[in-house]
């Protein structure tokens, strides 16, 4: 079994998940005892996310490859960043450590073909649907057509995971918000959604789309488990 690096901590609420996903995938393939060889890195959150809202991308670069080197440094195989937004440095965080890294959006996409889809809405924070590096890998490697959210819904996504969602609040009125943004999404042509940021699973699920739900937290998961077991 491969040991994984995990750069995580952005949200700590999400990065449980993926640690409970994993090593429930490796135990349900090698058997009621079995867990992940996993080395986490999780950072105070509270430091990137200042970072992100200053726009200060070259030092959140810097503790991104600083965090996969100490991984790599004591023994991580391969890497995951278990976040969608900090995939805007992943070229430069797998260069810099030596190691593999899987990319989130890379079994999210092959899962999107694989039901047959091709036009597809992505939620996330601010940084993820208006910038290029997901929606970009998205249509490059898998092929997709990316619909984002007008503005004032955009506005709404990133709000709830920044105010509630990374510091697990879970609120009904902000669950028909992200109806409304989902319902709005499907009738501008999306036949999926992708939930492009590991903490909106918190939040929504099948039940509150009229079109299938991608969760990017469990793809990236499963993907691992393959990875690991490989």
């Amino acid at each position: 079994m491969k040991t994984l690096g995990l750069i995580g901590g952005m949200s700590w609420e999400s990065s449980a998940h993926y640690y409970r996903l994993i090593n429930q995938g490796v135990r349900a393939a090698r058997g009621p005892t079995a867990s992940a060889k996993c080395l986490l890195w999780s950072f105070d959150f509270s430091e990137i996310e200042a970072l992100q809202r200053a726009g200060d991308w070259d030092q959140l670069e810097t503790l991104m490859i600083e965090a996969a080197q100490r991984l790599a440094g004591a023994g991580a195989e391969a890497l995951m960043i278990c976040t969608n937004t900090m995939h805007l440095m992943a070229d430069a965080v797998e260069a810099a450590a030596g190691l593999p890294l899987l990319h989130i959006a890379d079994p999210t996409g092959a899962a999107v073909r694989a039901a047959g889809f091709d036009r597809v809405a992505l939620l996330g924070t601010a940084f993820t649907m208006e910038q290029d590096f997901y929606s970009g890998r998205l249509a490059a490697r898998h092929g997709l057509s990316v619909l984002v959210p007008e503005a004032d819904d955009r506005a709404i996504v990133h709000r709830i995971i920044y105010d509630e969602l990374v510091a697990g609040v879970v609120r009904e009125e902000s669950r028909a918000d992200y109806r409304g943004v989902i319902a709005r999404l499907v009738d501008s042509g999306a036949q999926a959604v992708i939930l492009g940021c590991t903490e909106i699973m918190l939040l929504v699920d099948q039940s509150d789309s009229a079109v299938p739900l991608f969760d990017t937290t469990a793809l990236h998961a499963a993907a691992a488990v393959d990875l690991a077991l490989s």
